[in-house]
């Protein structure tokens, strides 16, 4: 135990004024033993001391068993000396075991302690005196060895090896005692009482001891995430779209992507409406000095909201741009309804009806909150996170679209990736992409996608 330790080396100090070593007074003791209780000891200036570090020699597990029972060799010769009349070279091994004879006849001949009579092995001497056995009794005794040319013979039969040796140079402390007494820790309100405090040994205080860190400012896991999200954005060149508005008219959250105005999404049950006010304005400019508007350039050409306008109404209602539509008394009122967004596609189709100003290649990406009227449970809110993002250009192919997701994927660490068909009224073909978890063993469906429609794209007046 630590404490027996302590007292063992108090007690060894006691004896002289002079230092002790470790490696003497506590040979068999771990080193690792020694330093933790000079290090108790050394915290209440008991004992000062001096780390020592020095190359020892050990043994080998196949030294050790030499040591203890012989060499190879002196097990060859003994066999051979017991056999009177000599001793066959095929029995050996049978005998003394295959390794014995294997290394042990090689050097009983170099050492001419055996000779060889056709197939008979013959012992040379009367008795031998077995060196190796005695040098590794001497490794073992003193962990070293002042013959280098042995030592080196040693290491070549892998019998001995070099390690490292802590050992310690000890000596009294200003506050050296015959005994060490257990601190107590805590002034109790017994010690109090029976006024034993005045005779008990009280740890002091450390008034320089480090405590434990204040929890201060840190990022939220959400945040963490959702950067590295933007990370890969930024690397993959896209822009990201504003996402102040969490306010949406029906228009832009749900007419502009061809959800039918009688879809159960736009139910009370899935959908938070605002009540004051209700409506808003139709879709219009927006105010010139709004900072999170893209700055226009020379070649934007105007938009046309209210041909916008008419165009979703007359898809809705009668078709248009090759569909069919859905065929139902389109309603205005609906339209204008205000909305909490329930996806941050309508910031999507807000940025395409902006980039009709001017068609040109682009890439955009949104993070952030939308809203859904859920039952809120442990496993749901009633908002969370959408990821999303856009690439407008020229020859775009599904095949393209499957490739940019593997990419994308693969920069978060998911490298199989399933697609399946799926639909969205406002993408054709559509796809829901699935990773395989690795922890959970199973595919997760981890995304949506698909290529819009051209009703979605013409309206608006992109080609």
């Amino acid at each position: 135990m630590a404490s027996d330790l302590i007292q063992q080396i108090l007690d060894a100090l006691s004896a002289s004024d002079a230092p002790i070593f470790s490696s003497e007074a506590f040979p068999s003791t771990p080193s690792l033993n020694v330093k933790s209780a000079l290090d108790r000891l050394q915290s209440r200036q008991m004992v000062e001391y001096e780390t020592l570090e020095k190359e020892i020699v050990t043994l080998t597990a196949e030294g050790q068993e030499i040591a203890a029972n012989g060499s190879h060799e002196a097990k060859v010769f003994a066999v051979v000396l017991a056999a009177m009349d000599g001793l066959k070279i095929a029995d050996l091994p049978g005998i003394v075991g295959k390794e014995n004879a294997k290394v042990g006849q090689g050097n009983a001949f170099k050492r001419g302690w055996i000779k060889k009579d056709k197939d008979l092995l013959r012992a040379s001497a009367d008795s031998i005196v077995d060196e190796t056995q005695q040098q590794l009794l001497e490794v073992q005794k003193t962990k070293s060895l002042a013959d280098k040319k042995v030592m080196l013979d040693l290491k070549r039969r892998k019998l001995v090896g070099l390690a490292k040796e802590l050992a310690f140079k000890i000596s009294k402390g200003p506050k050296y005692a015959r005994e060490f007494v257990k601190e107590q820790t805590d002034l109790t309100p017994e010690m109090l009482a029976n006024g034993s405090w005045e005779t008990a040994h009280l740890k002091p205080y450390n008034f320089n001891a480090k405590g434990a860190p204040t929890p201060s400012g840190a990022l939220h896991p959400l945040n963490k995430v959702r950067q590295e999200f933007r990370n890969i954005f930024f690397d993959m060149g896209f822009e990201e779209m504003p996402t102040n508005r969490f306010v949406e008219t029906g228009f832009w959250n749900f007419d502009a992507l061809f959800v039918p105005q009688q879809h159960p999404a736009r139910d009370l049950q899935d959908t938070f409406y605002i009540s004051d006010p209700a409506v808003a304005d139709p879709p219009r400019e927006d105010p010139p000095n709004d900072p999170h508007v893209p700055v226009k350039t020379k070649s934007d050409k105007p938009l046309d909201f209210q041909k916008y306008w008419d165009n979703v109404r007359e898809v809705h209602e009668h078709g248009k741009f090759g569909s069919i539509g859905y065929r139902y008394p389109w309603s205005a009122d609906e339209s204008l309804r205000l909305v909490l967004r329930t996806h941050t596609t309508s910031i999507s189709t807000y940025m395409l009806h902006k980039l009709a100003a001017n068609p040109r290649p682009a890439r955009f990406f949104s993070i952030d909150r939308v809203f859904r009227n859920e039952s809120v449970d442990a496993t749901h809110l009633a908002e969370f996170h959408q990821v999303e993002g856009v690439i407008a250009d020229f020859g775009l192919t599904l095949g393209g679209l499957i490739g940019f997701m593997e990419v994308f994927f693969a920069k978060m660490g998911i490298h199989k990736l399933r697609f399946k068909p799926a639909y969205n009224p406002y993408t054709e073909p559509s796809m829901e992409i699935f990773g395989y978890h690795d922890g959970l063993g199973k595919w997760v469906e981890i995304g949506n996608s698909g290529m819009f429609r051209p009703e979605m794209l013409e309206a608006m007046g992109l080609p």
